[in-house]
């Protein structure tokens, strides 16, 4: 057994059960008496509800309770990240319910739920309940939501409009605007997603009468919060009166942070048939319907600057779609993660954004991978290209000229991000962009972009390049920065581990965080490992359940290997002091003369003289002669609060050839060139970026939720939601720099979202450049074949 593994390409631990089908997810979960749910779903994007007969579905076999909205006697869901001005509407006023009463805001949401013997009992009954609707108009686009006479969706919001939220410097971007020699402007979307984790969301409730105890088994990426939402904020209860347990996550991309209403309505539904367990798992369309969508935005984006390439200002008005109700943190994403980041790598010294959050008759928009931060990019890499093509210069050229300089750090990000309130900051602390840029245009092509592109033209083929120099902020945010800034506790980052170490001198680290794929598991064993000199095989990674871990955030925002392993430092730096102590105790020597070799403690000078780690844990666990004072045991817990965001950053490179018969896009060679900082498993980051790379590329190329005018959900299936396959991309070409972070101690950055946030961008900028020749300035994504022929159609008949 090799004993340090920190920085290796070691293989996943948990891949033996998650691979070999041992995994234990919600729906494997069977209980003792497990009673099941349906939930009865709205057919209309908007209608009132007159009445909902129960009475058919109540004497079908099987049937033990049948819940209406009337029946629920807790809190709408809360919404705890009341950023943009919203918090005038926390009040869990325009959030959702467990189950509607009054009325319904978006096709899919719930009305009534039945509890049965078996699931097909329930679903059969919940086919019996009669609901008299009142059918009214719906609106679905966010431009045509804030319109005069448009249907409203609550009273509380004139205009349909939940905030109206500014950032940055309005009198500096606008005399900025005005002098500038070129100004560019163009109005782009950034489309409708739908997630698609491999595992829907499913959980089990369980009330105890004996001790008015709650018990819920949920997907979930944040179990300690849900248990606060649910607990304080839905049914009033005291927070250790409910355990949530969040076991095996088939995959969650942000969908799994949110507080959902079949939490509740499964907790409710155990107590009311006298404490037995009731399971819910969603069908794939339930998940389409009723669990939340990402993007959703409209942009208008001005840039501005002059011939020679200086960007001198960014001015961008943005209008997010929110949904009919609003979602946890819905609106800290098109603000604090979005409009705050929009300058990305560059500098732009002047800038102001503008985001209108807007409420339409769809499913709640929330954090979907990258969570704000793949919008940002995708504008202001849009705009660099399009500011490129008007005044003829280079794509990596303008890069070049307006990045922020290596002297230039720390830098503040004049876009919103700095200093707050009582000092608190954020700032860009480091980076180096163009050795990541030069290597990527090297790999790719690119300085034979000419040739390459002449060639293709001969098979009847445009072929463009499209570069995405992106930046990410990690990590967000500094729980005094939160603070200071007033934009909601449910942003605080800080992170909990507890390490305990047997007498045998095997490890038990028990963590904050929740993974969900990303191999928690493992990771945290190379840490631990590593801080204690101990191998892997001697360490246990457990997490998910609030009984028995310390209280942690969760995992999403790329936090957990910045924040979460270096709370796991911390209490291994508790331990190998403790330990170190203990051995000068056994060794009869000042703690000073000990030094640590791996798990050997021995005496300077003295190598004879020396304790393991395994025989330190042994007597303390013993204690049959610890010095006074000296607790017995090697168990202890660390929480970390970050000084500071972490700022990943690197340049992809897309290569599309676009067919000119059909349209079709093909996307023919992917490079990234990404700097994470030091790496604590290679192989596993390789993976992350594996999978946020094709995200991006589908939301580009394929992917697309589209409602009608009604509020019917199109693509309520993955018969018309395109989810890309593997057979629809090369094989990605991955290389790095390395630019440590300074924020904490192992120099990592976050990987688990990066590739999503750079890879929209890179091949949206490509398809412009092979369209661009041909008079094509912009196309909206998806770039489906239709799309594109159409549009070289209309610039053939443009050249005619």
């Amino acid at each position: 057994m090799t004993t340090d593994m920190l920085g290796k390409r070691v293989k996943r631990v948990e891949d033996q059960r998650l691979i070999t089908g041992k995994g234990r997810y919600v729906d494997d979960i069977k209980l003792q008496s497990m009673a099941y749910c349906a939930i009865l779903r709205s057919p209309y994007a908007h209608a009132r509800i007159r009445s909902i007969d129960t009475s058919g579905a109540k004497a079908m076999p099987g049937v033990l309770d049948v819940m209406t909205g009337a029946d629920v006697p807790y809190n709408p869901l809360p919404m705890a990240w009341p950023a943009g001005g919203s918090a005038g509407i926390q009040n869990n006023v325009n959030t959702p319910r467990a189950l509607a009463t009054d009325d319904v805001k978006w096709t899919g949401e719930g009305v009534a739920a039945v509890i049965a013997e078996t699931p097909e009992q329930a679903f059969d009954a919940m086919e019996a309940i009669v609901v008299d609707w009142e059918p009214l108009p719906a609106v679905v686009d966010a431009e045509a939501a804030i319109q005069p006479g448009a249907p409203q969706l609550h009273e509380n919001a004139p205009n349909n409009v939940v905030f109206e939220w500014s950032v940055g410097d309005k009198a500096g971007t606008d005399a900025a605007v005005d002098a500038a020699e070129v100004v560019v402007r163009q109005r782009i979307v950034n489309q409708r997603l739908i997630p698609n984790p491999m595992e829907t969301r499913g959980d089990i409730g369980l009330y105890n009468p004996g001790t008015d105890e709650y018990t819920i088994w949920m997907s979930s990426q944040t179990p300690h919060i849900q248990r606060i939402l649910l607990a304080i904020f839905v049914m009033g209860i005291p927070e250790h009166k409910l355990r949530c347990i969040s076991p095996d996550v088939g995959g969650a991309f942000g969908t799994k942070i949110f507080c959902y209403a079949d939490y509740v309505v499964v907790l409710l539904a155990s107590k009311r048939i006298g404490g037995r367990p009731v399971k819910w798992v969603e069908s794939r369309r339930e998940n389409y319907q009723a669990t939340i969508h990402g993007r959703d935005h409209i942009t208008y984006l001005e840039i501005a600057g002059r011939r020679d390439g200086e960007i001198t200002g960014l001015r961008v008005r943005t209008l997010a779609n929110l949904g009919g109700r609003l979602s946890t943190i819905g609106p800290g994403i098109p603000t604090t993660l979005y409009a705050r980041v929009l300058t990305g790598c560059y500098r732009i010294p002047n800038v102001h954004a503008e985001v209108t959050g807007v409420y339409t008759h769809t499913v709640f928009l929330d954090a979907y991978r990258g969570a704000g931060r793949p919008e940002a990019p995708y504008v202001i890499e849009r705009a660099m290209d399009l500011f490129a093509a008007e005044i003829g210069m280079d794509p990596a050229a303008i890069r070049r000229k307006n990045f922020i300089a290596p002297d230039q750090f720390p830098y503040e990000n004049p876009s919103g991000l700095g200093t707050a309130s009582g000092g608190a900051k954020i700032y860009i602390d480091s980076g180096n962009y163009e050795p990541a840029l030069n290597r990527a245009l090297v790999m790719s092509g690119y300085l034979d972009a000419e040739a390459a592109k002449a060639e293709a033209r001969t098979r009847g083929k445009y072929l463009g390049f499209g570069l995405s120099s992106y930046l990410e902020v990690c990590g967000v945010a500094p729980s005094k920065w939160i603070g200071a800034v007033g934009e909601g506790w449910g942003a605080a980052m800080w992170e909990s581990a507890n390490i305990k170490v047997h007498l045998t001198g095997k490890v038990v680290v028990t963590m904050g965080t929740q993974p969900q794929g990303q191999g928690h598991e493992t990771t945290y064993a190379q840490v631990v490992g590593h801080e204690l000199g101990i191998p892997i095989e001697d360490i246990v990674v457990q997490h998910s359940d609030t009984q028995g871990t310390p209280f942690g955030y969760g995992s999403y925002g790329s936090r957990t290997s910045s924040v979460g392993s270096t709370a796991a430092i911390k209490a291994a730096g508790k331990i190998r002091d403790k330990a170190r102590r203990y051995a000068a105790h056994m060794l009869e020597a000042s703690v000073e003369d000990i030094e640590i070799d791996g798990a050997e403690y021995r005496v300077k000078g003295s190598p004879d003289k020396k304790k393991t780690f395994q025989e330190i844990a042994f007597a303390l666990d013993l204690a049959f002669d610890a010095p006074e004072g000296m607790e017995p045991y090697l168990d202890e817990t660390a929480y970390y609060d970050t000084p500071n965001c972490t700022w990943p950053f690197g340049t992809h490179v897309a290569v599309v050839e676009i067919d000119e018969a059909t349209g079709f896009t093909d996307l023919v060679k992917y490079v990234a060139v990404d700097d994470v900082g030091n790496k604590i498993n290679p192989m596993i980051v390789d993976g992350q970026l594996h999978g946020g790379i094709v995200q991006g590329v589908g939301q580009a190329l394929w992917e697309g939720a589209v409602y009608a005018d009604d509020g019917q959900l199109l693509t309520g299936s993955m018969l018309d939601y395109a989810v890309p396959r593997a057979s629809w991309l090369p094989q990605l070409e991955l290389d790095e720099t390395v630019t440590p972070s300074p924020v904490n101690p192992l120099g990592v950055k976050g990987v688990g979202e990066a590739g999503a946030i750079a890879s929209t961008a890179a091949v949206a900028n490509a398809v412009g450049d092979a369209l661009r020749p041909i008079g094509i300035r912009h196309l909206d994504m998806p770039l489906t074949p239709q799309r594109v022929w159409k549009a070289i159609q209309a610039a053939k008949g443009a050249q005619a």
